[in-house]
């Protein structure tokens, strides 16, 4: 196999053994074993079962390129919390190379080389508020300040608040938002948004 084949391969944001089987033109269980010698080699990274990205490529990715990686690590999710929150310059914390995202599966963390995905669960009738934005799913801002203060008066979610811009939130949305959510996360948030 040469580089100029492997580099088809490119093509794509990440790839499967079905899609390495159709772009080198081989059969589905030789590009299931290319896939794995390729990865014991260095040349792919594993980011799931059946989802491979080439190594070279790893460490350049935007922003929403590694949004996009999060979505498909757990299924279905949305980026959120301080990660959104830094996408929409609500917060002045950058997180470099850690992704956090919600889901109603499991809370889990994936590390992959040197990055780093954090999904929190949470129930699903909290689970909405999100929109699909170029290929990947990413909660409203004003649902990303809520999904973070739910987590966080529940013990599981640690916030610097002096970093965020509340006046960039739709106070109005969050209202309406904040009532089907305990007591406990409405005191807080009426508390710091004064409403």
């Amino acid at each position: 196999m040469n580089y100029q084949n492997l580099e088809q391969l490119n093509t794509k944001l990440f790839f499967t053994p079905k899609d390495t089987a159709t772009i080198l033109n081989i059969k589905y269980f030789s590009a299931k074993v290319l896939c794995s010698r390729y990865t014991k080699q260095g040349i792919f990274v594993r980011l799931k079962k059946n989802f491979y990205i080439l190594a070279n490529k790893l460490n350049s990715l935007s922003k929403e390129e590694l949004f996009q990686i999060s979505n498909i690590l757990q299924t279905p999710s949305y980026i959120s919390l301080m990660t959104a929150l830094s996408y929409y310059e609500i917060t002045t914390q950058v997180q470099n190379n850690f992704i956090e995202s919600i889901s109603i599966k499991r809370s889990i963390n994936f590390s992959i080389k040197n990055l780093f995905f954090n999904f929190s669960k949470i129930n699903k009738k909290l689970y909405f508020d999100f929109n699909k934005k170029n290929n990947f799913f990413i909660a409203t801002k004003e649902k990303a300040f809520i999904d973070a203060i739910y987590l966080y008066s529940f013990g599981k979610y640690k916030i610097d608040f002096d970093s965020l811009d509340l006046n960039k939130l739709d106070k109005e949305k969050i209202t309406g938002i904040i009532k089907i959510y305990p007591q406990k996360t409405r005191s807080i948030i009426k508390k710091l948004c004064k409403i």
